[in-house]
């Protein structure tokens, strides 16, 4: 009698890559992941091969609005680019492995460079909805652990690469595009934090918040990528305004700043495709 193995992550991954590859030739060294609202900057990549993730083996499989589930491979004038647009939240399947599946599959394309970006909660109250925030640190409050069962650890104690923050900061200033800096604290959600969970989110020394980022970004890291995020501030966290909190406010104000953040990512494209 035969005995059949069960499959491992690697016989998965192989699978997975097997079949983007089958979809796109292009070998992109930059990925970018697009948030909550912000995959309309998706559209404007050129020369693109739009890959269903469906279609892809073993990929998750995103449930909230605003996270369309395609892989596209394109060019930002002459960079070439690989655009997650949309990602999988920890509390849509309560497997941490669902969202750093994505990461193992740029890795093994071979990315090197990853801009990650978000919609996030303002805990700083100098922010307003609107604002884009250079993410310059971050605090994981998700207590879950990217490296279980790996012989991998963070190999930095910079995740956001400073060269790429210099960089951001450039091209936004290049741009005419304000823009903050702050840390970014990543917990599971779904729901949104109480009052006194903002306070104590503020006291750790977070500007913003949100529900995903930190242990994608600390994968990456430890897979050598270079990383660089941004949040874009979409609403204000409960208790600095006296009104209800909804996945609607979040998507409508990423939508009125997908202008300025379209124009600040482009341009932060087309120097990473000279610089790195």
């Amino acid at each position: 009698m035969k005995i059949v193995r069960p499959k491992t992550l690697e016989d998965n991954l192989k699978e997975s890559i097997k079949a983007i590859r089958s979809q796109t030739k292009l070998k992109p060294k930059i990925a970018i992941i697009l948030g909550s609202g912000l995959g309309e900057f998706a559209e404007t990549i050129s020369s693109s091969t739009v890959i269903d993730t469906q279609s892809i083996p073993h990929y998750p499989h995103s449930s909230v609005e605003g996270h369309k589930g395609r892989l596209i491979f394109g060019k930002i004038g002459k960079v070439k680019l690989l655009a997650f647009q949309g990602r999988v939240h920890f509390y849509e399947t309560g497997n941490i492995e669902t969202i750093l599946y994505p990461i193992r599959v740029a890795h093994a394309l071979g990315i090197k460079t990853l801009v990650v970006t978000n919609a996030a909660g303002g805990i700083n109250k100098q922010f307003t909805p609107g604002d884009l925030m250079l993410i310059t640190d971050h605090i994981n409050l998700t207590f879950e652990n990217p490296f279980i069962d790996q012989n991998k650890s963070a190999t930095s104690h910079q995740l956001y690469d400073k060269p790429m923050q210099n960089l951001i900061k450039a091209s936004a200033q290049e741009e005419s595009i304000p823009i903050r800096e702050g840390i970014y604290c990543g917990i599971k959600g779904p729901s949104y934090e109480t009052a006194a969970e903002v306070q104590m989110i503020r006291f750790f020394g977070a500007d913003a918040v949100g529900m995903s980022t930190v242990n994608e970004v600390s994968l990456a890291n430890a897979f050598g990528m270079r990383v660089g995020g941004i949040s874009c501030i979409t609403n204000l966290s409960t208790g600095i305004l006296d009104q209800k909190l909804s996945h609607k406010e979040v998507t409508e104000i990423a939508n009125l700043v997908k202008g300025p953040f379209g124009q600040l990512l482009r341009a932060i494209i087309v120097k990473l495709g000279n610089k790195f």
